[in-house]
């Protein structure tokens, strides 16, 4: 379940935003490792911080993922702190309500106190909602960089004992591509439409290729990656036919018109 975290002006805890994240022991069950966050922020109180905030009036200004939860040994109050990586800060701040409606679902029983908790979580569709209204900075990355060798998702293929690697998940530098490519574009194929989760289960949540629509071999240099025109998620074997040649490879659309075939 996704998690929205929030990020007081003052706070009794000297965090660093996308570093460390303290709460307490309350939240346990729903800040634990690979948890997907998106920070929140609300009303400013204090005119001073204006310029350090995104937005005067509530709002979300981040994203990123929990890598460990810690018990926090200086706190007489069983408090724990996060570990978080993957930090994205928006370019522009995401409003609470837009239209007078608010992105998080508050559910009924909750009207009246809803926003006083600091960690709250909220279905997939309300993540996505949110992540598609961010407007997301371009990352750069640099041709004939190698994927990381422990990736499970980055997609490999053996022609006659050579062995050729398409990167087609985490070619970046870092983590921050494919889990924007995710929360733009969702963990189903574009191509077929295929989901792992709906077929196979908890199990295979998440799981998903993420593919560059021009080959990364075509770059030279560094480049810039908007990842919501310059990446697609596809699954396992719509990715391994768009690569079967690595001398043409084929468009999404080329994909799609096979599978009407």
């Amino acid at each position: 379940m996704p998690v929205i975290i929030t990020e007081n002006d003052v706070s009794q805890w000297d965090d660093e935003t996308g570093v460390v994240y303290h709460f307490p022991k309350r939240y346990k069950a729903l800040l634990q490792p690979d948890t997907e966050v998106i920070y929140y922020k609300g009303r400013i109180k204090d005119k001073a911080f204006a310029s350090a905030r995104l937005s005067e009036e509530p709002h979300y200004f981040g994203m990123a993922r929990v890598a460990e939860v810690y018990v926090d040994k200086k706190s007489d109050k069983g408090d724990f702190y996060a570990r978080i990586e993957g930090f994205i800060l928006f370019e522009e701040a995401v409003p609470a309500k837009i239209e007078g409606a608010y992105l998080e679902t508050i559910p009924s029983n909750r009207t009246s106190n809803y926003w006083r908790d600091g960690v709250r979580g909220i279905s997939s569709r309300d993540y996505y909602a949110i992540i598609h209204l961010a407007n997301l900075p371009a990352t750069k990355i640099t041709a004939g960089e190698p994927a990381y060798a422990s990736d499970p998702l980055a997609f490999e293929s053996t022609n006659e004992g050579n062995k050729t690697s398409y990167f087609g998940t985490r070619y970046e530098r870092n983590k921050d591509l494919r889990l924007k490519a995710i929360a733009i574009h969702g963990v189903s194929c574009k191509a077929c439409g295929f989901n792992f989760e709906k077929v196979y289960g908890e199990y295979a949540k998440g799981f998903i290729h993420v593919h560059h629509l021009v080959p990364i071999s075509t770059y030279g240099e560094e480049k810039a990656v908007n990842p919501q025109t310059d990446l697609v998620t596809l699954c396992a074997n719509c990715h391994a036919v768009i690569h079967k040649n690595r001398d043409n490879t084929l468009s999404v659309e080329q994909l799609k018109e096979m599978l009407k075939r």
